[in-house]
């Protein structure tokens, strides 16, 4: 069994404390597995088995299970009276008003609690005025290339294998078998999966056309400035006639709190606001992207080892803008605490042009500025900016 030492040290910083810990990210990318990690490591330092309860409401095994009364009975009647209960909750938005059960084992026993789900409303309503302060979320996402290169015990050179990376992605499930028939199959399986499950069941939609539609296109324009009108304006070229904006931004709200897409705002670094304008959004998996559109990873290679870096400023603990200063356009602008850093993506530096090096350099503060280059031949220093090949900074 393998280790995502990343998650296990998070739950490990939250271990025993009031808060619920909420595990959250996109169906298949390995909330279960993390979860029975975190539970076989408490079992390794001395947690006794009848103090865990683990139940994984996807299983037909605990059906009974699916009202918040019945679950809170099923619990409370193997609390131990002497010792502290470890609660694992695995896809707990199946229980109909599970945020009251949660709640009441919080204040009703001496436990420590852990839930996941594959829906950021998870985090919303109910629960979150139950919980305020008392809850923190521990997003999961697909393998890191450090761990994709970890699943697949390779011990080749790294840069050999990136490429295999971009094309296949991070699925867990993916990563882990070699038949590239078997990968495209595994690959489709979870984008029908999400979308019929986890944005159109939930949100009852009838059109499940438009909804397709709408993702093939934000998977065919990751990197690029989008809008709902633009969006809208398409669809009705294509004779969807029901589309305008605010079915548009519905459904794109429905894809991104199903974790199919980040949005990155673009940011006024001279006005100090954020633009309502347009907006990027990054599939939260590049082989997802590619097997929907039946693309290789040659396609598109630019915007998709940018996704991938967007993707791993978010797995770093980062909230991840689009910035702009005057007329430059600064890819990423990442934040954590007190911490800003900017970033520029591309294929390779410009021969006679330092636009992108210029674009970093205009910004006036002392914030630490990179760029990250496709081309080894590009790596070193500039006036101070750090030129980084994508593959050393994915690994560091």
């Amino acid at each position: 069994m393998f280790t995502r030492q990343l998650y296990l040290n998070r739950l490990k910083k939250y271990q025993d404390t009031e808060f619920i810990k909420v595990i959250t990210g996109v169906r298949r990318s390995g909330k279960t597995f993390i979860l029975q990690m975190f539970r076989d490591y408490l079992q390794s330092n001395g947690i006794e088995k009848k103090q865990i309860v683990f139940i994984n409401f996807e299983s037909m095994k605990y059906q009974h299970l699916l009202t918040k009364n019945a679950l809170y009975q099923f619990v409370t009647e193997q609390a131990l009276a002497d010792k502290k209960m470890y609660l694992f909750f695995d896809e707990v938005q199946r229980v109909a008003e599970w945020q009251d059960a949660i709640n009441s084992f919080r204040v009703d026993l001496n436990a420590d609690i852990y839930v996941s789900g594959s829906n950021a409303s998870l985090l919303s309503g109910e629960l979150s005025t139950l919980l305020t302060g008392r809850m923190v979320e521990i997003p999961v996402y697909p393998l890191s290339f450090k761990e994709f290169i970890q699943f697949k015990e390779y011990q080749g050179s790294p840069e050999k294998i990136f490429n295999e990376y971009v094309a296949e992605g991070g699925f867990p499930a993916v990563v882990l078998v070699d038949d590239p028939e078997v990968k495209a199959s595994v690959l489709d399986g979870i984008y029908s999966s999400i979308i019929l499950r986890d944005v159109s069941e939930r949100a009852n939609i009838r059109n499940d056309s438009m909804l397709t539609r709408i993702t093939s296109y934000l998977l065919s324009e990751i990197g690029n400035p989008i809008s709902a009108n633009k969006i809208a304006g398409v669809l009705k070229n294509e004779e969807f006639t029901t589309a305008n904006n605010q079915s548009v931004a519905k459904y794109i709200t429905l894809l991104h709190e199903a974790f199919i897409f980040y949005q990155a705002k673009r940011y006024d670094l001279r006005g100090k606001n954020y633009l309502r304008s347009t907006a990027k959004y990054y599939a939260v998996d590049t082989g997802l992207r590619n097997t929907t559109l039946n693309k290789s990873y040659h396609d598109n290679f630019g915007h998709q080892i940018e996704n991938i870096v967007f993707i791993e400023l978010l797995r770093r603990g980062y909230r991840v803008d689009i910035g702009k200063y005057a007329d430059r356009e600064i890819d990423f602008i990442a934040k954590k605490g007190n911490e800003t850093e900017y970033y520029q993506v591309m294929m390779q530096l410009p021969e006679n042009n330092n636009r992108e090096i210029g674009n970093l350099k205009y910004i006036n503060d002392n914030y630490k500025k990179t760029v990250i280059t496709a081309n080894r031949m590009n790596v070193g220093n500039i006036d101070g900016i750090v030129v980084e090949h994508i593959v050393d900074w994915l690994l560091n």
